[in-house]
């Protein structure tokens, strides 16, 4: 515990950044992670208060290949990022996208998985994805998000966008009526809400969207800047559970598709 004690101090001293902290002697060393916790079937509390789902599982392999004791700190999705800088916790596993505005900020792992955005709309609506057709239209989307980039840059001039704390009260919107659209990840839109009974009366309107410009290069694991030895430390992680196949045991649990993209 000695020996522990002084390399966090070295640590501390030489700004090294992540060292781990460890509850006891001999045990394993904690990564503190941020995340959401409502964002299904990514991230989500179920009804006991436990975190859970495909980010969450991911998290946990990743602290397994490491070594590492995985400690989740739930944050609402426009603090994780400011909670992260202010080392609250020591890495954001949230579905958060590898986009070069985040990138001032923050530094990220290599991607763990990519899925494209796309709208939502009540069945039979006959809305067509385009200026013209979003014209006059209300959209909801996730506030904060590349999600909201996206519509303000290109539809903002046309659309009326209303923002959320949340997906699910964003979706919720759409079904009540106040929302004609819905933009957000299509894996989650597909999982978390068409595929429920709330979501039976919806589908897919338009195109998928994974332009880099808004959508970035993938879903990472964001650290703080230059804490380059957890970074690569997880990137050897996210290596070997793809290739020792762990990685495609926690994809199917969740999904019939593979969402780690190309």
């Amino acid at each position: 515990m000695k020996k522990w004690a002084v390399t966090v101090a070295i640590a501390m001293i030489f700004g090294l950044g992540w060292m781990g902290s460890a509850s006891a002697a001999g045990a394993k060393p904690i990564l503190r992670i941020g995340t959401e916790g409502a964002y299904p079937p990514f991230n989500y509390v179920d009804k006991d208060g436990k975190v859970k789902g495909f980010d969450i599982d991911i998290a946990k392999a990743l602290c397994k290949e490491s070594g590492m004791e995985c400690q989740f700190v739930l944050q609402d999705w426009d603090g994780l990022i400011p909670g992260l800088v202010a080392k609250k916790f020591d890495a954001i596993v949230a579905s958060m996208s590898i986009t070069d505005e985040r990138k001032q900020k923050v530094d990220f792992t290599h991607k763990y998985y990519q899925t494209p955005a796309r709208f939502i709309a009540r069945k039979g609506s006959g809305i067509v994805i385009s200026k013209e057709g979003l014209k006059g239209k209300t959209v909801g989307v996730q506030r904060a998000t590349i999600h909201e980039n996206f519509i303000r840059d290109m539809f903002g001039d046309t659309v009326n966008i209303k923002a959320y704390a949340t997906q699910d009260e964003a979706n919720m919107d759409l079904v009540a009526g106040r929302l004609d659209l819905v933009i957000a990840d299509a894996t989650v839109l597909l999982t978390g809400f068409l595929n429920t009974p709330a979501g039976k009366d919806f589908e897919f309107v338009g195109p998928g969207y994974t332009d880099p410009k808004w959508f970035g290069e993938g879903v990472g694991i964001a650290v703080r800047k230059g804490d380059n030895a957890l970074r690569q430390k997880l990137n050897k992680a996210i290596d070997a559970i793809r290739a020792n196949g762990v990685y495609q045991k926690i994809n199917a649990k969740y999904f019939n598709f593979d969402v780690y993209g190309k």
